[in-house]
């Protein structure tokens, strides 16, 4: 497919402003898993689709991305799509269960993993930037779209484990008994996110976001040996190969769900936004990276949505207090939870939006 780059002007411009440490007019707001099964409309559409049928379908990714934002006024869109496209872009097999999540089948080996490439795998996962590419195209400029993918690790444990855990023992155990391969694995993941974030970039992607989400089932001596050497390179040799490509840089978001232990080495890594999960007080960390270029995202409880609309006001005035205006952007501390009610998000939204700066 050719890449149409000729892209409609962008009228609303917070989150890329507030990335880049500049002052938007409002507050900007997205919601992490905002085109998800909260949605009666994407419950409706998935009666008729499979889960990676629509991610490897780029109609059907664009039309459900767009969901979301027919109902909300939102500043950001975020390409519908899964991390563990990956994985199935090195040859394994994943499956999405209702009731379940994730699954893969054939866990990891340390045989498989030895027959790894990361040569041609990005390659393969061009469906996500044609969707992107649509996707752009059909919000004329409305807000900027997202494009993400998991961290090294992330990935690794899920594939490791054949799914999700409570404790991720068994992708733990490679790091102590086999660190050799670990880094080895760990290598090859960070090439092929490289290669894929450059893709999306040239896609048309506008900002995107690196999701560690398992990052709070390490340590910080793990963290610091099996993972912020490979965010620093991905942050690094995605903006030279941009470079390369004669591409414009754009902003890039890291969430280290978890990963509170090591916050200010985060903040040294290159990324323009770090996501902030519920768990950390923002007076915390607004004092912590004080003397830090970086620009926080984040961090409400997901389930405060639950909360009737006059105290998820209270409590999403109070975040935003503790936050404050500058270097900011609003989101959930996580993913927003399937059963969430829809008018609760509006309530989140508005409040984000009426915020006086």
């Amino acid at each position: 497919m050719s890449i149409n780059r000729n892209f409609p002007a962008l009228q609303n411009d917070r989150i890329l402003k507030a990335a880049r440490g500049q002052k938007p007019d409002k507050i900007p707001v997205w919601v992490m898993r905002q085109a998800g099964r909260y949605l009666p409309e994407f419950q409706e559409f998935r009666k008729q689709h499979s889960f990676f049928e629509i991610c490897q379908n780029p109609e059907y990714a664009c039309e459900v991305t767009l969901m979301p934002l027919k109902r909300y006024d939102l500043d950001a869109a975020i390409i519908f799509s899964d991390i563990l496209v990956i994985p199935q872009a090195l040859g394994m097999e994943v499956l999405m269960k209702a009731g379940v999540g994730p699954v893969l089948p054939e866990p990891l080996t340390l045989e498989k993993a030895a027959t790894f490439k990361a040569d041609g795998a990005a390659k393969t996962l061009e469906y996500v930037g044609e969707a992107i590419n649509l996707t752009r195209h059909r919000l004329d400029g409305k807000v900027p779209i997202f494009g993400f993918s998991g961290a090294p690790w992330t990935l690794m444990s899920y594939m490791i484990e054949g799914g999700g855990s409570k404790t991720y023992s068994k992708a733990k155990k490679w790091l102590y008994a086999h660190p050799e391969q670990s880094h080895s694995l760990i290598s090859i993941l960070t090439d092929v996110i490289i290669d894929y974030f450059v893709m999306q970039i040239e896609y048309g992607a506008q900002i995107v976001q690196l999701f560690d989400s398992n990052a709070e089932y390490l340590n910080k001596d793990l963290y610091a040996t099996f993972c912020l050497p490979y965010l620093k390179k991905i942050s690094v040799d995605v903006r030279k190969k941009l470079k390369e490509k004669n591409l414009e840089e754009v902003p890039m978001v890291l969430f280290a769900k978890g990963g509170w232990y090591c916050l200010e080495e985060q903040a040294d890594l290159g990324y323009e936004v770090l996501g902030i999960d519920w768990t950390v007080e923002p007076k915390y960390v607004k004092n912590l990276l004080k003397n830090k270029n970086v620009t926080l995202q984040g961090n409400l409880d997901p389930t405060a949505l639950y909360a009737p609309g006059a105290d998820l006001k209270k409590v999403t005035q109070k975040m935003l207090d503790a936050f404050g205006g500058d270097k900011y952007i609003a989101n959930l501390g996580h993913g927003i939870y399937p059963d969430a009610p829809i008018e609760s998000v509006n309530v989140f939204i508005e409040t984000v939006h009426d915020f006086i700066v």
